[in-house]
């Protein structure tokens, strides 16, 4: 028998509490726990980085001197769309309770959200603006593609159809308890949801759109900056640990391996990728390979990041940066679309091959998901199915969507003399310091 005195009073007093008082259990069930929020406080503050800095400059450094504003100006606005229509109608279309393929309005306007709600062990809120800033990289992601020759009103009206019938039904279907995360398909932080979507809806606006006037001119499509480039890619790099280390949503072991292949993944692409251009035709080893490589490497491992162990993510980052560098000289030249940025290229195959893989080197001892390699050849399967209906829906709304735009604003595409002259000056009236 238990004595009082070695229980003390206090400790009586929780036993007490547990018999006379049921719903106390509850109450400390649905209280947070303060080393996840302040986890998930920094991984916010992390992927926000990454929109409005990291790939500003990195978009920014890679476009002509003439549209550097232009460039920064459409991946900026983009995240204040994407954060403004997530918290109207996105975060409620995505993980609204409603059916298999797409939430409710009951979370419109937050409407239904107290600061006290708890989702798993942190604040809902800080949930919401978590995934938010997932929504509004998606979206920037985009403008990547066709930059340089699109109305800035297009593009504003686009993005903020595509955060609200794009970005948020597939979020639904992979992560709001939808028919793909129903049939168990793994993608931890987006490989589907955001680089595979945002890749697919850039390449068809880069198809709807055309070329530019200076496609395939190599003087005058020279970046900018590689400087700013470089600086951009590191800023993504770094915004990327909150990105995988974060979506696990908890400050355990699961996020700590996020954040180490994560790491590796990076490595591992960005060598790849300066390594073939080295010993190929181009004989020379770039930063702008480098850092594109190292951009392919976190594709890639965005979807495995919560399955895969070191070794599978060595794997996916140099087969990543294998795709991605021809997927970039190759096929576009191949192909002659006029996807400017490479974002198709880059998120959209890479995203591809990401998702796949993740079905090939899921490790069970990391977070239970098995995947080919350990027994269970089945997941590939269910990953590819992800892969298709992915592609197909973000191709055909999107196309959609931005014929829509289109039309809102009597045509897509600004004049050949603004085009000529730059869209810095000419369409904002504003100058880079670099540019003067």
């Amino acid at each position: 028998m238990i004595s009082i005195k070695k229980v003390g009073l206090k400790g009586l007093g929780l036993l007490l509490s547990a018999f006379l008082v049921p719903s106390l259990t509850f109450a400390q069930e649905a209280t947070i726990d303060s080393g996840d929020t302040a986890w998930m406080l920094v991984a916010t503050a992390l992927v926000m980085l990454m929109t409005p800095a990291g790939l500003t400059l990195f978009y920014g450094g890679l476009a002509q001197r003439k549209t550097v504003l232009n460039t920064i100006g459409m991946s900026y606005t983009a995240f204040c769309t994407g954060t403004l229509v997530w918290v109207i109608i996105g975060y409620s279309l995505a993980f609204g309770e409603g059916n298999a393929y797409i939430g409710d309005f009951t979370s419109f306007l937050l409407a239904d959200v107290k600061i006290t709600d708890v989702a798993g062990t942190i604040p809902r809120i800080l949930f919401i603006m978590f995934q938010g800033t997932f929504a509004a990289i998606a979206v920037a992601l985009v403008s990547g593609s066709i930059i340089e020759r699109v109305k800035y009103s297009t593009w504003m009206i686009f993005s903020a159809l595509w955060v609200a019938l794009v970005y948020s039904p597939i979020a639904h279907w992979v992560w709001g308890g939808g028919f793909l995360s129903n049939d168990g398909e793994l993608d931890f932080a987006g490989g589907t949801v955001i680089h595979i979507n945002a890749g697919i809806s850039g390449l068809v606006l880069a198809l709807m759109l055309g070329n530019r006037i200076s496609h395939r001119d190599e003087q005058s499509e020279k970046p900018s900056s590689i400087k700013l480039m470089v600086l951009g890619s590191a800023l993504l790099w770094f915004g990327w640990f909150g990105f995988n280390g974060g979506s696990q949503l908890a400050a355990d072991f699961v996020a700590a391996n996020a954040m180490l292949v994560t790491n590796v993944a990076a490595a591992a692409g960005g060598m790849a990728w300066l390594l073939i251009e080295w010993m190929t035709e181009e004989r020379k080893p770039t930063l702008l390979g480098s850092a594109s490589g190292v951009i392919s490497g976190l594709v890639g491992i965005t979807p495995a990041s919560g399955f895969v162990d070191v070794s599978g993510a060595l794997a996916i980052g140099l087969i990543s940066g294998v795709v991605g560098f021809y997927g970039v000289v190759k096929l576009k030249k191949a192909l002659g679309y006029d996807d400017t940025l490479d974002v198709f290229g880059i998120h959209g195959l890479v995203g591809i091959v990401g998702a796949i893989l993740t079905g090939v080197f899921a490790n069970p001892e990391v977070n239970g998901a098995a995947g080919l390699l350990y027994g269970n050849p089945g997941q590939v399967l269910v990953q590819l199915k992800a892969v298709v209906v992915t592609i197909v829906f973000a191709g055909v709304a999107s196309a959609i969507l931005f014929k829509l735009s289109t039309l809102l604003t009597a045509g897509g595409r600004i004049d050949a003399h603004t085009e000529s002259e730059g869209l810095d000056e000419s369409y904002h009236g504003e100058k880079s310091f670099d540019s003067m």
